[in-house]
């Protein structure tokens, strides 16, 4: 007996506690209330717009599986209440950190309302509360690391009168919180949207099967991103990995099992690094060890997986901006204050046009494919005190210039702010990233994977140059400026010459602005 679905709306299924035995709902969050003499499963509230379950998404386990942890608490001298798991934040969300809670125990919460500023793999964002009540218990203190999503995190009763009740509650699932304990690994779930608060933890689970599938050579390798990242930190093969997550995919705790079994380089774990001591110094602290970020973390895990995974090639090119900025000052000027063009506006246009004119580099490398994406989005670098972003501009050729200046403006102070939401943060097409008001005049970057390019923006520099359009001697010679940008290649998608010509047309926009505004 399957459940095919679940409502947006809490919908009750009530089977018999004989029939329960042996019942498996293809689930992967729920709150879950064991009672004599029936067992209720609740679906978790989410946001209107956010599908509540798919049966890909979902990751079967068993109510057997469930322990009989849950029904205790709900069961005996309790009031009714419901248990706040953590919630998968973004799309590729394992764990978290939860920074501090916003709220206290007796606090009255509304719908909406901000319960606890968590960090995720990607930012550090609020934790907004889907219905009214009060905080009964919090059972994991504020500063807790690595914590797996669906880890209950408090207690939410509907009644105040009910909050003293749960003095002394516990709940042995929860986390410990001392940050060098280590996390309990929770079965990967793609999630299409963040969901906003869960209600009683599921245990983490294998799939449905609760064996491993072994790789088979030639089939396309399903793993998590926290599993292809610790691949590549642990030096293992993905080939080589058999997965115990649904349907065969690989997960995190596959890959460490597996490089258990991996014999160590002795040029790595046997010769000790050499660090600075103290004497060095005459005596005076060496050094001050800052504390990673989970942000910084996983950005240095990604980067690390495309330089090792990903063949990169590069191309520089240099143009005149002169026409660009004669076009940006006219436009400028024309305002009325209403907005301020720069140049870095002019290079999103002029890439995203570039992308339409030559599709073949809005693309990505898939093991048996080459996949070629029909619309064009582009993530610009912004650098922050707590790490690099990489927000998204969405259809980013369909957009004038003014709409992407305030667009990009918008999203650089959010992410200074840390209010980046899982949306501003989803992966496009193409990535741009500028150096060039730093006074750096070149450089080459590093591939945002699953990408195949990112384009590397110079500063501007003051060339003499020829003057075509000289009418003597006087004149023979001019000031122009120059700019420099390096695409970045993946080259089983881009080869050489298919970059070239991206660059080519890239350049004829930049040197033709007003080709842009047609």
């Amino acid at each position: 007996f399957f459940l095919p679905s679940v409502m947006m709306m809490r919908r009750v299924v009530q089977v018999s506690v004989r029939q329960a035995k042996s019942l498996v709902v293809p689930l992967t969050r729920a709150q879950v209330v064991l009672a004599e003499p029936a067992v209720r499963l609740f679906s978790t509230s989410v946001a209107p717009s956010t599908p509540a379950f798919s049966l890909r998404q979902a990751s079967s386990f068993s109510i057997k599986s469930l322990g009989a942890a849950p029904a205790r608490h709900y069961a005996g001298s309790y009031p009714a209440h419901k248990v706040l798991a953590l919630p998968a934040l973004s799309p590729s969300m394992e764990k978290g950190t939860l920074v501090k809670w916003l709220v206290e125990v007796g606090s009255e919460i509304k719908e909406g309302n901000a319960l606890a500023e968590v960090e995720t793999d990607k930012a550090a964002m609020t934790w907004d509360s889907t219905e009214s009540g009060f905080i009964a218990k919090i059972l994991v203190p504020g500063g807790t690391k690595d914590i797996p999503i669906d880890a209950p995190l408090a207690v939410f009763v509907e009644n105040k009168s009910d909050v003293e009740a749960f003095a002394n509650f516990t709940f042995s699932a929860a986390p410990a919180a001392a940050p060098a304990a280590a996390p309990v690994a929770a079965a990967p779930v793609a999630a299409a949207a963040p969901v906003a608060a869960a209600a009683v933890p599921v245990a983490p689970v294998a799939s449905g099967s609760g064996s491993s599938v072994p790789p088979v050579p030639g089939r396309r390798l399903f793993a998590s991103p926290a599993a292809r990242a610790t691949a590549v930190e642990k030096n293992v093969e993905l080939t080589s990995v058999a997965g115990t997550g649904p349907n065969g995919r690989i997960i995190k705790n596959d890959v460490i099992a597996a490089s258990a079994t991996v014999k160590s380089t002795p040029a790595l774990d046997s010769v000790p690094l050499p660090t600075l001591s103290s004497a060095s110094f005459g005596g005076a602290p060496a050094f001050t060890d800052i504390e990673n970020s989970q942000i910084r973390k996983v950005t240095a895990s990604r980067l690390t997986q495309s330089k090792q995974t990903i063949p990169h090639y590069y191309l520089t090119i240099d143009f005149s901006v002169d026409e660009l900025e004669k076009i940006r000052q006219q436009l400028n000027q024309q305002s009325g204050g209403e907005f301020k063009l720069s140049i870095n506006d002019f290079v999103i246009k002029a890439s995203a046009l570039a992308l339409r004119q030559v599709p073949e580099v809005n693309s990505a490398w898939n093991e048996t494919s080459i996949r070629r994406y029909h619309n064009v989005g582009i993530n610009v670098a912004v650098n922050t005190d707590y790490g690099l972003f990489t927000p998204l501009i969405p259809t980013t050729d369909n957009k004038g210039l003014v709409e992407i200046n305030k667009t990009v403006k918008e999203l650089a102070d959010k992410a200074k702010a840390k209010k980046l939401t899982p949306n501003d943060l989803e992966i496009g097409t193409f990535t741009i990233s500028n150096l060039g008001m730093f006074g750096i005049k070149q450089f080459a970057a590093v591939i945002n994977p699953p990408q195949a390019c990112i384009l590397a923006v110079g500063g501007l520099e003051e060339r003499v140059v020829v003057n075509k359009a000289a009418t003597g001697e006087h004149d023979r010679f001019k000031v122009s400026k120059f700019m420099n940008c390096t695409l970045s290649c993946d080259h089983r998608v881009v080869d050489g010459a298919l970059g070239a010509k991206w660059l080519a047309a890239f350049r004829k926009n930049i040197e033709n602005p007003l080709n842009m505004l047609l």
